[in-house]
């Protein structure tokens, strides 16, 4: 399941403009599968699999291949990776703004006294009080 949504959102950026050209990019797909680093294990699928780092491609030199077919093929290949880094980037970049919109820029000094914020339903060793719904949002200060 968790997989199928992270090839499907990988295949989505990559065929944005041309949705009918999705096949090319399965082999792209899978590499970014098992190369990426899982949250959960802090490895690659590749890495729990073979037990080494897999190899990064290379920048490709146009001209540099005597087949032309193939010259073709990794100069567009750099041109949808530069695409796609310029996309993410942006992304990335809107998350943060979208993120930080709402954050105010607060230091606390050692010894400040602070109210803690905590969830009724997740932390019931402080909040058993009645009826969780109706229980205080923050708790004495700290």
């Amino acid at each position: 399941e968790v997989m199928n949504r992270v090839i499907e959102q990988y295949l989505r950026a990559f065929v944005h403009h041309h949705p009918s050209s999705w096949g090319k990019f399965i082999i792209w797909a899978e590499w970014l599968y098992n190369t990426y680093v899982h949250v959960a294990t802090g490895l690659t699928p590749f890495e729990i699999n073979f037990g080494k780092k897999p190899l990064n491609i290379p920048d490709y030199l146009a001209g540099t291949s005597n087949i032309d077919a193939m010259d073709d093929f990794l100069v567009n290949r750099d041109a949808v990776f530069a695409i796609v880094r310029k996309k993410l980037l942006k992304a990335q970049q809107a998350m943060k703004k979208f993120t930080d919109g709402n954050r105010r820029d607060v230091h606390f000094q050692e010894g400040d006294w602070v109210l803690v914020k905590l969830r009724p339903r997740r932390q019931v060793f402080v909040t058993r009080q009645g009826r969780p719904k109706l229980s205080k949002r923050y708790y004495s200060p700290f």
